[in-house]
């Protein structure tokens, strides 16, 4: 087959969705398959390579990443609105995009990338065109796109269930852009939107499930600090308000105070939490690192030298994320924070020989005592790759390349 993924990494260029198309990608290459990306990007931040034997297509959107930044995509507490708008006037870019968006109703990132689908279909003439979301953008494009290949949509993140943003138009609107797709790939954290009773059950004819294709062997052995040095529990990715939040994480190893740990927390989102930061660096001094954004290459540094590597459990019982498979892949140890009691990550990890899962909201204390008991079992233990693979073969890239296939020859596949 002749394919198309179009990926958006415009205003976080550090996503995980783009970097599980390539994964994709590659293993629909390694199947034999020509497979093209379109990658849409912020016209600054250095694009990873292509898998070998894709074909790469750009769209730069220099002008709408500009005033993503300014108004922070829209968060929640972080900067006051005058700030906001304040900081987006500074860049005539930004306002120009601003307008399009919330004025014309008609962003760039729609009008622009559904003119490159029809410029390349007709060019091209692929069996199927896949948008990776979220984001939406991409979707939104393809869904009005006049192309002779089969819509598909690769809904890794979800947009009406997504709680912790109230989509336009809701369920209703979903269903009206997944009326104009061939077939839909979701996760398995959101089938129930999609059974019988379900908001989207009408749509179910469409809808695949797939996992994420994080499964693979891991790149590199290299051990942990040795006993002289400090081990490190590690949690590299971004903190949301409502979502995934590191106050737990922060009063367990505050409560666990063990001179032979690090706990270290890097990524975009700590605006949000900076009192309780500053709280624990100031109880545990060294023995805690934050961080901003950090490139992919330090982020996976960071997490080849953890002797424990930290989940930090959704708010939200539809969203799994991808992470936890890409931890399991690397056969370490463990630790999940899980806020709630039906977080859709326990099934998974109480397969995983090397889990702890702690429930926020107990005594944190006994809970730094079980932590201190688990560390003293599992330091320097490792699961095997193929163990893990045989536990989970749908997150492998040839599982999920499978689903893909059968979602895009038309293949039925029931929930």
């Amino acid at each position: 087959m002749k394919l198309l993924f179009v990926l958006d990494q415009v205003e976080a260029p550090q996503a995980a969705n783009p970097v599980l198309g390539r994964r994709l990608a590659a293993a629909l290459l390694a199947a034999g398959h020509e497979v093209h990306l379109l990658e849409m990007w912020d016209g600054a931040t250095p694009l990873p390579a292509p898998p070998d034997g894709a074909v790469r297509h750009t769209l730069p959107f220099a002008d709408e990443a500009a005033m993503e930044q300014a108004l922070e995509g829209g968060a929640a507490g972080v900067s006051p609105l005058p700030v906001r708008l304040a900081r987006l006037l500074r860049s005539p870019a930004a306002v120009g995009a601003a307008f399009r968006q919330f004025v014309l109703h008609a962003p760039r990132r729609v009008t622009a990338t559904r003119a490159a689908l029809e410029r390349l279909d007709t060019r091209y003439h692929y069996d199927a065109v896949c948008a990776v979301c979220a984001p939406y953008r991409a979707a939104f494009a393809l869904e009005t796109a006049a192309v002779q290949a089969k819509k598909l949509l690769w809904q890794l993140d979800p947009y009406a269930a997504n709680r912790t943003y109230r989509a336009p138009g809701g369920y209703a609107r979903e269903a009206q852009l997944l009326d104009a797709m061939h077939a839909t790939l979701i996760t398995p954290a959101a089938v129930t939107d999609y059974a019988p009773g379900g908001p989207l059950a009408a749509c179910q004819s469409k809808v695949f499930c797939a996992g994420f294709p994080v499964l693979t062997p891991p790149e590199s052995a290299a051990p942990a600090a040795g006993p002289a040095g400090p081990r490190h529990c590690v949690f590299c990715g971004t903190l949301y308000k409502g979502l995934r939040e590191p106050g737990f994480a922060l009063d367990l190893f505050t409560a666990l105070d063990d001179p032979g740990w690090v706990l270290d927390i890097v990524g975009p989102g700590w605006a949000a939490f900076e009192a309780g930061r500053v709280q624990a660096q100031a109880a545990l001094g060294s023995r805690l690192h934050t961080g901003g954004p950090v490139p992919r290459a330090e982020a996976a540094a960071l997490e080849a030298q953890a002797e424990v590597l930290l989940s930090l459990g959704n708010a939200m019982d539809n969203q799994l994320p991808s992470k936890l498979f890409g931890y399991f892949a690397a056969g370490k140890p463990v630790l999940h924070l899980a806020v709630r009691g039906d977080d859709p990550a326990l099934p998974y990890l109480q397969k995983y020989p090397l889990a702890l899962v702690l429930h926020a909201g107990g005594d944190v204390h006994a809970q730094a005592e079980a932590l201190r008991a688990w560390l003293g079992t599992v330091a320097g233990r490792r699961v095997p790759f193929e163990q893990t693979a045989a536990l989970y073969p749908d997150f492998t890239p040839a599982g999920v390349a499978a689903v893909f296939l059968r979602a895009a020859g038309g293949e039925a596949d029931p929930l």
